[in-house]
This record gives structure tokens, sequence and C-alpha cells, in this order.
């Protein structure tokens, strides 16, 4: 499926985060795990694909998480715990008290726990994260030995978050979920926000090289990052790409509500792209990608499938959520021209 988007209205009026990286930017020079992640050049890709040139951001070994969602549980963690305890010294005395009386839950569909497991355990917080049937058990051990308990539940990634929101009314837990709905949006927007970092680190790339893309792929599960990159782009670069988002044919939530014009749901099968399977988008990701995104497309399990082998075959290990739009941008083939950036958001899964 294609959809073609006029970007009508005005974008900035509908973003509900912000798309400047400096407050996640700031916590993680702190971090000694942090690095920007390689944006690499890959010309022999580039030709076997017609186009000009091809840059792929691979996240696979982002922060030793491997997945770009590091960036953004661990930053909301520590933006929640800065707020109730009423300072930013996140190591200091009162930080560590109110951490220690602060748990969070969430639901995933594997590299989002991981992350908000990960940023409960660095800030002494405790950590829940619910997992549907379909996430690998390699993905469950990774989140345990990260600090975190998880929850299992019979049944698909929307299970999970019913889960976990009644969990957390129940308990009183601090629910951080990476989607967002009508009258949960702040938590959310903190997820992306730190997603940002990742559209910086790009952007001062190609602003050293003055060598912008012209066509922009994003893959998208609830829109998270997809909106997060997008929203970057259009307030800071200087070059401004053709934005692309790939989402997979059984669940192409965002396609369908920007079609509809309003939250739709997206029935289908389950999809080997299990980071991408979300049947339901995010409500600040959708409002926002409707006027920063030229195009949504959806790609077949099985071409998102050789993509990844294509990944391989060039020297980067990823699934096929990570490969989604290099299956997207063998299917537009948009020529010789083309200055074409990609993101491979995970590495390989753990069975």
């Amino acid at each position: 499926m294609r959809l073609d988007n006029d970007r009508t209205g005005h974008a900035a009026e509908t973003r509900l985060f912000r798309t400047e990286p400096d407050r996640p930017m700031e916590m993680l020079r702190k971090c000694p795990a942090y690095e920007a992640t390689p944006l690499r050049p890959m010309p022999a890709l580039a030709g076997e694909l017609g186009i000009g040139s091809l840059a792929v951001k691979d996240e696979t070994r982002r922060m030793r998480l491997g997945s770009f969602k590091a960036l953004g549980g661990v930053f909301a963690v520590a933006q929640m715990i800065a707020d109730v305890a009423g300072t930013a010294v996140l190591t200091g005395e009162k930080a560590r008290e109110t951490a220690t009386a602060m748990t969070f839950i969430t639901a995933s569909a594997g590299n989002h726990g991981l992350s908000v497991a990960a940023g409960a355990r660095i800030f002494g917080a405790q950590g829940i994260i619910v997992l549907g049937s379909s996430v690998p058990e390699g993905f469950a051990d990774r989140i345990r030995n990260a600090g975190a308990e998880v929850m299992r539940v019979n049944g698909s990634y929307e299970n999970s978050v019913r889960q976990a929101m009644e969990a957390a009314e129940e308990n009183g837990w601090l629910l951080l979920a990476d989607g967002s709905w009508d009258g949960y949006t702040e938590r959310p927007a903190l997820v992306m926000e730190g997603y940002t970092v990742l559209a910086e680190e790009c952007r001062q790339a190609f602003e050293k090289t003055g060598d912008w893309p012209t066509h922009v792929f994003l893959q998208a599960g609830v829109g998270g990052l997809a909106a997060a990159v997008a929203g970057h782009i259009r307030a800071h670069w200087a070059g401004q790409p053709r934005i692309v988002v790939v989402e997979p044919e059984a669940a192409p939530c965002l396609l369908k509500s920007v079609e509809a014009g309003e939250l739709t749901r997206a029935g289908g099968p389950a999809s080997n792209m299990g980071r991408l399977d979300c049947k339901d988008a995010s409500l600040i990701a959708f409002e926002a990608l409707r006027h920063d995104v030229d195009m949504f497309v959806t790609v077949t399990d099985e071409e998102a499938a050789e993509a990844a082998g294509l990944y391989a075959r060039h020297g980067i290990a990823t699934t096929p959520s990570g490969a989604a739009p290099l299956a997207a941008l063998a299917q537009m083939k948009p020529g010789p021209d083309a200055r074409c950036m990609l993101i491979a958001t995970e590495g390989p899964e753990q069975s």
C-alpha cells in the first residue's frame, strides 16, 4: 500500500513533543556508555539499488542495548525522577531517595522495555515490563538481566498495553508507555524527546559534509521514532528531504489513520516485523506525522526478510523490523539522483 500525503496544516502547532535534543544530550554526556552511533556510507549497496548514495544510521549497538530505544526510555525515566525530586543531579541523595519509591511499568515488544528496565536500574528505581506472547524469551531474559521484573500475558502487544495500564492503576505504579492516547501524552513525549538525539547526530554529520539526503525512510510501529526524527528534520535540518514512513503490510496503523483523518485501528495477522507490528498508532505521533511526512508505504514480511538478508551481505546484522526501510527503498526505486538515509534500528534477535 502507498499513501501520498499533502502535508496540510502547520506542523509545529501539532507537535506535542520537544524536537530539541538539548535535555537528553545533556544527560547522555554524563553517561559513559554514550557515543554517537555511526552513519555509514554504503556506496556498494547504493549502486546495487540504482541510487546516487546511501547512508545508514546503524543503531545495532547503541549504548550496549542494541537499539535506538536506549535513547528514549532511559531519558524518560531520568526526567521523571528529576521532576519529582526537584533536582537534575540524579546521582545525589535526594534523587536516589526519590527513585527508590518509584516503580515504572510499561508494555513492550522488546526494545522499549529493555530501555525502561535499564533506566530504572541506573537511577535506582524499580521496573516492571509487560510482554506479549510473541516476544522471544531471549528478550525477556535480557530485560530480567537489566534488573526488571517481566510480566507475561497471552496475546498481542495491544493485550500487554492493556495489562500494563490496569496494573499501573491498581498498584500506583508509573505507566511509561511509548504510545500515547487522549489524556496520556506527557510521558510518551519524553520518550520521543530522547529519540531526537539520533536525529541530531545525523544532522551534525550531514552539516559537516553538506551532503544532505533527498529521501529519508523511517520505519514505524506506534510511530514514536518516526515522528521524533521527522519533527527534528522539519524543525532543524538545513536540507529538507522527502520523508517516507514505512509500516508492515499487516499493521499499517499510521497509513490508515492519515487516510481516515483520525486514529484508526489496523487489523491484520501477526508480522515478522515484531517491533513494528502495532495495530494502534500513538496519538502524538499521528498528529505530527500527518503534517511532517510526504508518503506512507507498507512492505510485506517477505520483502522485509529479504532486506535483512541484503543488509547482512553488506555487513549490517539486523532484523526485518530494522530492515523495513531498505525494503521500501528497493520497492520505490527513486533513481540515480537520490541520496537516501535509512535507520537500521536494532541488532539481531536473541531467541
